[in-house]
């Protein structure tokens, strides 16, 4: 009988087929996916290990894979305590330094690029395609190039250790400004005739209109800022030189020596630990905001 049924109905073997290697690239996928998973968290999950561990216990290999009891003295000590390798600053006060530069940074980013690509969208002035080409021409000079004049402006205007002299320099963005041209373009000349034949200004028109059409390129560009200002190094190092005024990436490199003993690894993996929790944040509340920023900026 199950011959004939099969002879009968010759698909169902091609699909009971498809399903099965259907399902088994489905679980090649996931244990792949997983892998990747392990590899990637394993680290941070030691790290987070490590934080919760006793000094003594971090210098005496190997060290064990289940947290310690000392989370919550070690987290205090960082937090509030102060580290004595960068000079007895808690690392809530790097926390809010780092905090302050990233948000500096991801917020001045994008208002002066959604500002530059507005006036170069939707304004006829002269030399309005050479001042874009300008800007764009940025893009192949990074900060190490134009490094030293950029640092010798902050020293003559004494912004040394100050938030202005961390964030200021770092504002401009020509890919940000790019990616706001390309999405002006995208909108239909009539919309902006009939914001015009409604009596819209261009305050009202950049307030009423592109603002709202441009949240998902706003949120998708504020997470990947945010995360370039909290990441950067070369520039807060050298624009300061007080350990209070240093941002977590600073501190980091400060509190680890050459020689073990003389570094306070609870700590360390602490500071870790905390220097990647508000990324981490940004990205997971902003999730869906950031896909469909990247999706529709495709578009």
């Amino acid at each position: 009988m199950a011959d004939a049924a099969t002879v009968a109905h010759p698909g169902r073997r091609e699909e009971g087929a498809m399903l099965g290697v259907s399902r088994s690239s489905r679980y090649v996928a996931h244990a792949i996916l997983i892998v990747g998973i392990v590899i990637v968290a394993f680290p941070i999950y030691y790290t987070f290990v490590a934080s919760t561990q006793s000094l003594q216990t971090i210098l005496r290999p190997p060290l064990p894979l289940v947290p310690g009891d000392q989370l919550v003295p070690n987290y205090y000590d960082a937090l509030f305590g102060g580290v004595g390798r960068i000079g007895g600053v808690p690392v809530s006060t790097l926390l809010f330094n780092t905090t302050v530069v990233a948000l500096a940074i991801a917020v001045g980013k994008i208002v002066i690029s959604i500002l530059s690509a507005y006036a170069i969208v939707f304004f006829r002035f002269p030399f309005r395609m050479t001042f874009f080409w300008l800007i764009f021409i940025t893009l192949m000079l990074p900060v190490e190039v134009r490094i030293l004049p950029t640092y010798k402006v902050m020293v003559d205007f004494g912004l040394i250790d100050t938030y202005t002299g961390l964030t200021l320099p770092l504002m401009a963005s020509a890919t940000a400004t790019l990616l706001f041209r390309q999405f002006f373009l995208t909108i239909p000349g009539e919309l902006v005739e009939a914001a015009r034949v409604d009596g819209a200004g261009p305050f009202r028109f950049f307030k009423d209109i592109l603002l709202p059409l441009s949240r998902t390129n706003i949120a998708a560009l504020f997470v990947i800022l945010f995360i370039y200002g909290w990441t950067q190094y070369l520039w807060p190092l050298l624009v300061t030189n007080r350990n209070d005024m240093n941002t977590i990436v600073i501190a980091l490199r400060k509190m680890i020596s050459f020689a073990d003993a003389d570094t306070q690894w609870h700590l360390v993996m602490v500071t870790c630990v905390l220097a990647i929790l508000p990324p981490i944040l940004v990205v997971v509340l902003m999730q869906r905001w950031f896909v469909r920023g990247l999706v529709e900026t495709e578009k």
